[in-house]
């Protein structure tokens, strides 16, 4: 069925098997198709030249979404697909019909408006898909605080085209990054080629939407690495995109500095306060907003001497009796 892109029938049994068993290894492959380990070696080079298949540091084999590997053939298959489109259509059918098999990104059969996504590299590849279609924005939630420089290097790799083929795209970042280098200059990149940025003081989680359609969130909040899910039930998507612009509308726009309420704290202050008074500690609290312990603890300082308090409870205490912690401000 794939012998237009140089797939031979052998290479194609070996790409079913992984398509169906994700992150499988060579030896594992060779004794399910009862093939020689030298063989299979062959094979998977040649899947590999097709960027249909591609290996992990600990030497396990995934496939690449059949779409995806399909955009991203060597140029002499994509001249050879070009003048044989006129006599068959293959790749895009043929894909269609072996991304069911894909058994760790299929959609849940009992929920059919979510997709799973198992590793890292099944993330990248899916959002990679996503915003290769995007139409017209994507909204995002960026917790997490200070970035990697290495992370926010690849990322402006996808950003940039994006924003050039005019998506417009909104980001809501941590206050916290404004005592970030790094990550500062990249949001403020970002806004320099029309993106738009604004900060809270805490994000409930991540998540990135795009075009309204498509939500995809991680599955532990703990480790955004380990797995995501893709929602696209219109519903949820709806309710998400709501809860975005929600956030959005407390946000304050980089480039502006933060605002003080009528008591004189900025929005992180306040958060801080708010914590505080459920009773977190000031270790909890450094986590949920992306400080240090120790500007957490300054916060703390500041506060009570604010509320002339000598310590963490009579803060609280008092904040509350003040009027500081309710439910309006």
């Amino acid at each position: 069925m794939l012998e237009a892109i140089g797939l031979d029938r052998q290479s194609e049994n070996v790409y079913r098997v992984i398509l169906a068993n994700p992150m499988i290894r060579p030896d594992e492959l060779a004794a399910r198709l009862g093939e020689p380990e030298a063989a299979i070696s062959v094979t998977l080079d040649r899947l590999s030249a097709l960027a249909l298949i591609n290996a992990d540091e600990v030497g396990t084999v995934r496939a690449v979404r059949p779409e995806i590997g399909m955009e991203h053939l060597p140029a002499p298959h994509q001249a050879e697909l070009a003048a044989k489109q006129q006599q068959i259509e293959v790749p895009r059918p043929a894909a269609a019909e072996l991304i069911p098999e894909r058994a760790d990104l299929a959609r849940g059969k009992d929920d059919p408006g979510a997709e799973r996504l198992v590793g890292i590299e099944a993330i990248r590849e899916r959002i990679g898909e996503l915003t290769s279609r995007l139409a017209s924005e994507i909204m995002t939630f960026a917790p997490g605080g200070a970035h990697l420089t290495s992370d926010l290097a690849a990322a402006k790799v996808v950003d940039e085209p994006m924003l050039e083929r005019g998506i417009g795209m909104r980001t809501i970042w941590l206050d916290s990054i404004r005592n970030d280098g790094p990550t500062l200059q990249y949001a403020t990149w970002l806004q320099s080629l029309g993106g738009q940025a604004r900060t809270v003081p805490t994000l409930p989680v991540r998540m990135i939407i795009m075009d309204r359609k498509y939500a995809i969130l991680p599955v532990d909040t703990t480790d955004a690495a380990a797995g995501a899910v893709v929602l696209h039930g219109q519903g949820t998507v709806a309710a998400l995109c709501a809860l975005f612009d929600t956030i959005w509308e407390t946000g304050t726009p980089l480039g502006m500095s933060q605002p003080q309420n009528a008591e004189g704290l900025t929005p992180q202050e306040t958060e801080f306060l708010r914590l505080l008074g459920q009773g977190h500690t000031d270790q909890a609290i450094a986590v949920r907003l992306c400080v240090s312990h120790s500007t957490a603890q300054r916060f703390a300082a500041r506060l009570m001497k604010k509320l002339g308090a000598r310590s963490r409870f009579e803060a609280g205490f008092k904040a509350a009796a003040r009027g500081w912690l309710s439910a309006e401000r």
